[in-house]
């Protein structure tokens, strides 16, 4: 990204505006413990190894405590074209207690090439009728089919992330402009919150990650710039002290609290900015994936809560 002085400043200044923009949090209404003060998300892909249908994953993940789900399109496509209803995956997924507070998809929303970013909005379009079908509030938007490719005027990618805002709204899904750190756009935190920010939506808003953090460089202190109302969903994990950050990878994730990811600090700045939303263990383990689903979700919420108890009973 090339930004010039007055442009960073004006940046800078700009992001107490994110704290404005209005985001439902995962436990709105909900009265939360002091000491666990965010809700609990399974993002399938934890137990996606098993091969697990997506009305099971509904069960695994209410069973084990988790107050939301974060299913992938994929599994949804799959849903349908077993001759199943969305309609009755949307009742169970309520009737578990279990609320979709994300969805992952893939679509080219912010790439300069103009018929590919078209395809791109015609499946985002897609993307968030399905996840609307089943409950969704928000579909991650990730800088898909930009990742080998730095592109250096955000404020174009920005522009762009208004229109996908734009096409939500008729839906009812919002995107949230994630951070990818292995990408070459959309790196750093930094530069999701730059995006967000001049879109210039009130609804805009952001998905970072602990391993993405980490992996594109980001300091875990810039979540501190943040007002927590610009996060809606935080993906939750950990990653080992080795490999280093250059070589470490999605399959190297690690429960929280088995690794060497500043939690801590990083749960209580959450807390602090005011972020109430949910935690969404988000883990493509190999290992993992290889144990019974319903061990490695439950190991999952059970370490999260551990983390965050642990981490705010310091403070």
């Amino acid at each position: 990204m090339s930004l010039n002085r007055r442009e960073v400043l004006r940046a800078a200044a700009a992001v107490g505006a994110v704290g404005g923009m209005t985001v439902s949090t995962a436990v709105e209404g909900a009265e939360m413990a002091a000491d666990e003060p965010f809700g609990y998300c399974l993002n399938t892909s934890t137990i996606r190894g098993q091969n697990v249908p997506i009305e099971e994953e509904v069960a695994i993940a209410a069973q084990a405590g988790y107050h939301g789900i974060e299913p992938w399109i994929n599994e949804i496509d799959n849903y349908v074209e077993r001759g199943k209803s969305l309609r009755d995956l949307r009742k169970r997924i309520a009737d578990s207690g279990l609320k979709v507070e994300s969805v992952i998809g893939f679509f080219d929303w912010a790439v300069d090439d103009d018929a590919r970013r078209a395809k791109g909005f015609v499946e985002a379009r897609r993307n968030m009728e399905l996840a609307e079908a089943i409950g969704g509030k928000r579909i991650a938007a990730p800088p898909s089919g930009a990742t080998d490719h730095r592109i250096d005027d955000l404020r174009r990618v920005a522009d762009r992330y208004r229109a996908l805002i734009e096409l939500g709204e008729a839906i009812g899904v919002v995107p949230e402009v994630e951070v990818w750190g292995f990408s070459k756009t959309l790196t750093r935190l930094g530069e999701a919150a730059l995006v967000a920010i001049e879109s210039g939506h009130p609804s805009a808003c952001i998905l970072a990650d602990v391993y993405h953090l980490h992996k594109g460089g980001s300091r875990p202190q810039g979540l501190r710039m943040l007002a927590g109302s610009a996060l809606s969903v935080f993906h939750f994990n950990d990653y080992p002290a080795d490999p280093p950050r250059e070589k470490i990878d999605d399959a190297q994730r690690v429960y929280p609290g088995d690794g060497v990811a500043p939690l801590g600090e990083l749960i209580r700045d959450l807390r602090d900015i005011g972020f109430r939303g949910m935690l969404s263990l988000e883990l493509f383990n190999r290992g993992y994936w290889k144990q019974d689903a319903r061990a490695v979700a439950r190991t999952g919420v059970e370490k999260m809560r551990k983390v965050v108890r642990d981490a705010l009973a310091k403070s």
